[in-house]
């Protein structure tokens, strides 16, 4: 297992461009690089990003997914169509970055309305996984409150209807979910690719790894009990702590941890 940080935990505190570099000063192993908007999908920005990295390791990329993602099910071809121009954009800058991975929401749970349809959900899965993984990048989906994988038992029905389909474990969407992040972590198994970590302070507010009540080494010794090594990523709101020295040290913890654990 490695540490690392998801430029998401930078949000309005440092641009992508600026993120990697001090990643790099503070020699942080890997990160994710959360794209926010549709210029900084086009391949071009990430060409300046990998020209800026340094020693850092992109494993995967994050999108800001009502943007495109809930639209590459749709059932309009045009309106499909469209989402899968700005996915290949998104895919072409993951392999600019090294990038292998794809951190993936899919469809927003917005409507009441909706009800799920594992078996048309998981064949246009399966359709989106060969298209990733023909342009050398793995779809990775995450388990997130407000969107498709909400609940513990939708990664099995997806997993079923496209088997080479790896999931994303994040802490503080299953804590937000009300569904203990052990549920999940079964789910899962080894097909997870990289985990999302956060911590919980006494007063139940998000806080950095290191910093709260959760037991992190009752994850590292599940994750290691499905046979994971992969990355272990901060991924964290801009408003949960203060100086961005806390960041670091949070970093710090945690990549002791992955040295104890591997």
């Amino acid at each position: 297992m490695r540490a690392g940080i998801s430029t998401a935990a930078l949000f309005l505190r440092r641009n992508n461009e600026d993120a990697l570099p001090l990643f790099d000063e503070w020699r942080v192993d890997c990160a994710e690089v959360f794209l926010t908007s549709f210029s900084e999908y086009e391949p071009e920005f990430s060409r300046m990003l990998a020209s800026r990295k340094g020693n850092v390791r992109v494993h995967s990329v994050h999108v800001l997914n009502t943007q495109f993602e809930p639209q590459l099910y749709n059932a309009h071809p045009r309106v499909k169509a469209d989402a899968y121009a700005w996915l290949d954009k998104v895919l072409k800058s993951a392999n600019f970055l090294g990038a292998d991975h794809y951190t993936f929401h899919g469809i927003a749970r917005l409507k009441r309305s909706f009800r799920d349809d594992f078996k048309r959900i998981g064949t246009l899965t399966q359709e989106l996984y060969e298209y990733c993984a023909a342009r050398g990048v793995a779809l990775c989906y995450e388990n997130v409150e407000w969107a498709y994988y909400n609940r513990p038992g939708v990664f099995r029905e997806l997993k079923a209807r496209c088997p080479r389909l790896s999931g994303v474990l994040d802490i503080k969407q299953a804590r937000i979910s009300g569904y203990g992040y052990a549920e999940y972590l079964s789910e899962m198994g080894g097909d997870i690719a990289h985990v999302h970590v956060s911590d919980i302070g006494t007063d139940g507010k998000m806080c950095l790894p290191g910093e709260g009540t959760f037991d992190f080494e009752e994850l590292f010794r599940r994750l290691k009990g499905v046979g994971f090594d992969g990355p272990v990523l901060i991924e964290n709101y801009n408003t949960d702590y203060g100086d961005l020295l806390q960041l670091k040290r949070s970093y710090e913890f945690l990549a002791e941890l992955c040295e104890k654990y591997n």
